[in-house]
């Protein structure tokens, strides 16, 4: 390998977000959570194991409320909602805001379809191995969680359209093999 080869791959490593190391892999066992969240403007209490009864879920961790990507991805996740629950699934989004910014986030970027919920101290976001380099905010990486808890499905990257096309392929995929 050539010096700028080298030099290159350490500075790629630099700025790739820590999540890309360590996401869930499929087969690993989804950490259960409980969590202040949001569907259309309410607030209520979500829980993945009373979710996971109902069929498989689609979590995605997002940066910000009402930053331009995060504002996409939740558009296109309300736009989907109707896919998504044809074939069985929760969506549910997760960041750091607080409830009251996810609850008018919920209505005006979710568009009432799906719940967003709040972890502000991180608790899920570490134990999904979502955080990220950024103090405050979570990386966009995006699970499908079968309703044995298991990881199904997991999708990193930036482009926050393909966590939507992606999540659904993977949870029609899942209801394939049953």
């Amino acid at each position: 390998m050539t010096r700028l080869s080298l030099t290159l791959l350490l500075a790629a490593n630099l700025f790739l977000p820590a999540a890309a190391w360590a996401a869930l892999k499929p087969g690993d066992a989804a950490p259960p959570f409980k969590t202040p969240a949001a569907l259309g403007g309410q607030a209520f209490d979500f829980d993945l194991a009373g979710a996971l009864k109902k069929g498989p879920v689609v979590l995605y961790f997002f940066p910000k409320a009402f930053t331009r990507g995060c504002t996409v991805e939740a558009n296109a996740f309300a736009e989907a909602t109707p896919q998504f629950a044809a074939a069985g699934a929760t969506v549910i989004g997760m960041s750091h805001d607080g409830i009251d910014t996810l609850k008018k986030f919920s209505r005006e970027e979710c568009r009432d379809r799906f719940a967003v919920a709040s972890d502000p101290d991180a608790r899920t976001i570490k134990a999904y191995d979502a955080g990220s380099l950024m103090p405050g905010m979570a990386s966009r990486i995006s699970y499908v969680i079968g309703q044995d808890g298991k990881v199904a499905f997991t999708h990193e990257g930036s482009n926050p359209l393909r966590h939507v096309e992606e999540t659904l392929k993977a949870v029609q995929q899942l209801n394939r093999r049953r």
